[in-house]
């Protein structure tokens, strides 16, 4: 047996990534920028007011002042792991979700896309897409080896979700967490950087303008698009 069939394949020609830090994120659907509780909480907690459904698997939540989800906001960007960013959705113009980066450990190769919320008006939007997009450019042209997406298994939005976008089922953690004094059993999802190149392909085809009708329809899934990049799909799904 080899050494690298024993030990491991050898990481060469890699070094390790810097933190993010971009002020903006900028693509033809979705501008993202670091979230900021004077810049952006006001408008964000009106989006949100449409629906509270939109917390139910969320730790926190709903904020039913604008002062609560400022106090959020403030607090919540007060550290530098996770990394915030308010989404901007450019057809309508008003920024209307969150999403962040976790658990960044660049020594590892390894960041995560989480605490993603988003309002009723962005959800099914192009502008939805492309900011999970916009993030997992950054990542992997940063030098991020493994790009995770996690969610209590309980959510099936966000596991269909995942999947749509290319991620990898990994499997169940059984009990790892205690949310709103529910039990959290999470599921695991990825993808990495040998997959970046086939990902990036199906997310400019998906969101290229002759992929839309006149109607807003769009001609091929993301779905179909990336399924040939996924390693296992999700067995609930």
């Amino acid at each position: 047996m080899s050494d690298e069939m024993r030990l491991g394949k050898k990481v060469q020609g890699w070094t390790v990534p810097k933190r993010p830090e971009e002020p903006v994120l900028l693509g033809k659907f979705a501008r993202l920028e670091l979230l900021n509780a004077d810049a952006h909480a006001a408008e964000i907690h009106r989006a949100n007011s449409v629906d509270n459904a939109i917390w139910d698997f969320l730790p926190y939540g709903p904020y039913t002042s604008a002062a609560g989800y400022h106090r959020w906001v403030r607090d919540a960007t007060s550290a530098n792991d996770p990394v915030f960013y308010a989404i901007k959705n450019l057809e309508s113009g008003h920024f209307e979700g969150v999403a962040s980066f976790l658990r960044i450990t660049p020594e590892a190769g390894s960041i995560e896309v989480g605490h993603i919320n988003y309002a009723r008006p962005l959800q099914r939007t192009r502008a939805a897409t492309e900011a999970i997009f916009l993030m997992m450019q950054w990542a992997y042209d940063a030098g991020y080896r493994r790009y995770e997406w996690k969610c209590n298994a309980l959510n099936m939005g966000s596991r269909r979700a995942a999947e749509r976008l290319g991620f990898s089922y990994e499997g169940i953690f059984r009990q790892a967490g205690i949310s709103k004094g529910r039990n959290r059993d999470t599921a695991w999802y990825a993808s990495i950087d040998d997959e970046w190149p086939a990902l990036k392909s199906a997310f400019s085809t998906w969101l290229a303008p002759e992929n839309f009708q006149a109607d807003g329809k769009q001609k091929e899934s993301l779905s179909d698009l990336t399924r040939l990049v996924r390693v296992v799909d999700d067995p609930a799904l």
